[in-house]
């Protein structure tokens, strides 16, 4: 997330904003620790304990679908699935007791976002993993599904999802019979655009009066300042112009959304919730798991954003205290840097101080 916050701005601008909060030296600073940097380039799924300790009875399958764009309209930038929203979910499912299968709107191997910032231990387990990467090699075409062989569906995020998903009439028809038979859909990100367009056999779309929740206009719009111009809509509106309730949290913050059988998230910071809520409503309770440095962060600044400085500091303070308990700072980092941009200054202090005020970081 770190390089697509910086490549908003000017350097001019960004040097202008960051200098006026005092965080050049204290990020840089942050940048020049590298003993706190863990290599998990070669992890592997069974050296994790939430994978490598599950025996779960086996319940059925799960099907998860990518994008086959690979770039976004003609603008010329790439695009793709992302890995993180893939790889995380697909974890949660199978510790879970479910087998996974990977479509896509045109089968066969899709493009794929890497971004090396967000990259955490579970998402080099999926690079590393032979039968995962046999079946994202060789996804299935959505239109060769047959949805009888599924107890829920997740659509991936990935900005390309905005173009071949919200058309694609295999993937209405999918979704239409799982919701119709009372099974549970999920997405996240820009997943959720493959349910704009989705009518029931009641004439009414599916989303009409459903709280729902995806990529946000000011996350969007921030990130891509001429995303009106490139996407064929903004995903928010697309959802409100269906009928939806978009619930939208803080931004790139996790937000759920749980309306029955249908399970949204907001972002990537949401794909964890997003996969254990399905589970929930699939009749299960998710298999516990520890939670990753992000999420505990995530914890951090919502606590931040809904209760003030001095509660996210009481929170971060705990975490010091407690044994293998880290955060990471650096995601903290970037927030503030977000602050900053939107001239937030106080806000972009505070979160500065919270990352100061802790002995116990993870970049």
């Amino acid at each position: 997330m770190f390089k697509k916050v910086l490549l908003t701005f000017s350097l001019t601008a960004l040097v202008i904003i960051i200098s006026v909060v005092g965080f050049v030296g204290w990020f840089g600073g942050l940048l020049d620790t590298p003993a706190q940097q863990v290599d998990a380039t070669g992890t592997q799924w069974q050296q994790l304990p939430y994978l490598a300790n599950a025996t779960p009875p086996r319940r059925g399958k799960i099907l998860a679908v990518v994008t086959s764009t690979a770039e976004m309209g003609d603008s010329g930038k790439s695009t793709g699935y992302e890995l993180t929203e893939l790889a995380r979910a697909y974890y949660v499912f199978v510790a879970n007791g479910f087998e996974v299968d990977i479509a896509s709107p045109l089968g066969g191997t899709p493009p794929v976002v890497i971004d090396d910032d967000d990259m955490g231990a579970y998402d080099f387990a999926f690079l590393n993993d032979p039968a995962a990467q046999a079946k994202v090699s060789a996804t299935i075409p959505v239109q060769d599904i047959d949805p009888q062989d599924y107890e829920a569906v997740y659509f991936v995020g990935g900005k390309g999802a905005m173009f071949d998903f919200p058309e694609n009439e295999s993937i209405q028809a999918l979704i239409k019979n799982h919701y119709q038979a009372n099974k549970v859909v999920g997405a996240v990100c820009h997943g959720p655009a493959a349910l704009v367009n989705v009518m029931l056999d009641s004439g009414e779309p599916l989303l009409a009066n459903k709280k729902v929740s995806g990529f946000s206009n000011e996350e969007e719009l921030f990130l891509i300042s001429k995303a009106r111009e490139i996407f064929p809509f903004l995903l928010e509106d697309g959802l409100a112009a269906q009928g939806a309730r978009v619930e939208t949290g803080p931004i790139y913050l996790e937000q759920v959304s749980h309306d029955g059988n249908l399970v949204t998230g907001q972002n990537p910071w949401s794909v964890w919730l997003v996969a254990e809520t399905m589970i929930k409503q699939l009749g299960y309770a998710p298999r516990a798991r520890s939670q990753t440095s992000e999420e505990r962060s995530m914890a951090i600044l919502l606590t931040y954003e809904k209760s003030g400085y001095q509660r996210a500091k009481a929170q971060v303070s705990a975490l010091s205290l407690a044994e293998g308990t880290s955060f990471s700072y650096m995601l903290v980092a970037v927030h503030a840097l977000v602050a900053a941009m939107q001239w937030d200054l106080m806000k972009a202090f505070d979160l500065m101080s919270l990352v100061a005020s802790s002995d116990s970081q993870s970049i």
